[in-house]
């Protein structure tokens, strides 16, 4: 089986403090995991309690960036409405030179209307939303690729940029990995063959992920271009026994029987196998979506034993 880089991929906005992030984190890299990802969210999805409120996950991660040492940080996905590209780039640039050159941003259009409307963010329809990303794209990649002591301008048709200085620069070069994620037909394949490092597929069964990477493909190779790294989001329950595993799903607030079907959930030797079905399909990377932030010991289960047979 191909070596396969697992990632924790969590959803502070549905209850989490900056210490349990923290902790998650910390624990994540003492177990030897690739990444720790984080949603970029301003509020709570479905009911629920909403305490203690949003982290804001640029600046998680720039705490991250410097109480870990190891592990690479990013989102999964930060919307392109919530921040000008402009500052983003000065954020994310800043964050990946205090890691050391551990950061990854994952960018979307955006799409949860509540959010937007209870924090007084714009909401455009969904065509404006595509363009402002794509704009947002190629600003971030020229202010990063622009070499120093040159400026950068961009002029769009939501955007525009005169003479900038382009700085500061990431500590990659020549910028931060870019993942594009979502199943979308026509757009997306485009955006991830101009701009992506990595495309990721979130939540789908094996078959549907298999027809969203074979779009992805033919759009890389319309670009002339090798395709990107491939990556699937999942979320996952994984239990020693029967009572164990229920205990989880419950506490996820999740349904065993559809996780099984669109998602990671069973003993360890069942969401190994189904790990292996998505490396078949040419999958480098999976993000573990981990719902009970405070289930540390769920960590050490999956590391001792998944990680070490994928």
């Amino acid at each position: 089986m191909v070596c396969m880089k697992l990632r924790i991929f969590t959803e502070p906005q549905q209850g989490a403090t900056y210490d349990e992030l923290l902790a998650v984190a910390l624990t994540a890299e003492r177990l030897g995991f690739d990444a720790f990802f984080r949603s970029d969210h301003y509020m709570r999805i479905g009911k629920g309690d909403p305490g203690p409120g949003p982290t804001d996950s640029w600046i998680t991660l720039a705490g991250l960036a410097r109480e870990t040492s190891t592990i690479r940080l990013g989102t999964l996905v930060t919307p392109a409405t919530f921040r000008l590209p402009g500052p983003l780039a000065i954020s994310v640039a800043q964050v990946d030179r205090m890691s050391g050159g551990r950061v990854e941003l994952g960018l979307g259009t955006g799409w949860f209307d509540a959010e937007h409307t209870a924090y007084g963010i714009p909401f455009p329809p969904i065509a404006e939303r595509f363009g402002r990303f794509e704009e947002q794209l190629e600003i971030l990649v020229g202010l990063w690729t622009t070499p120093v002591g040159e400026t950068f301008s961009f002029e769009g048709a939501h955007y525009r940029l005169a003479d900038s200085p382009a700085l500061p620069k990431p500590a990659q070069s020549p910028k931060p990995p870019i993942i594009i994620g979502g199943t979308g037909a026509t757009r997306t394949p485009r955006l991830v063959a101009r701009f992506a490092d990595e495309y990721n597929v979130p939540f789908r069964t094996v078959e549907d992920t298999a027809e969203a990477f074979d779009r992805v493909r033919k759009a890389c190779e319309a670009e002339g271009r090798e395709p990107v790294t491939l990556s699937v989001a999942q979320t996952v329950c994984v239990g020693s026994n029967d009572a164990e595993l229920a205990r989880r799903v419950e506490a996820a607030g999740q349904d065993l029987a559809a996780l099984r079907v669109a998602g990671l959930a069973g003993t360890p030797a069942e969401v190994t196998e189904k790990i292996g079905r998505f490396a078949e399909l040419g999958v480098e990377r999976v993000y573990l979506q981990i719902l009970d932030l405070v289930d540390l010991d769920h960590l050490e289960l999956i590391a001792e034993e998944i990680m070490t047979d994928v």
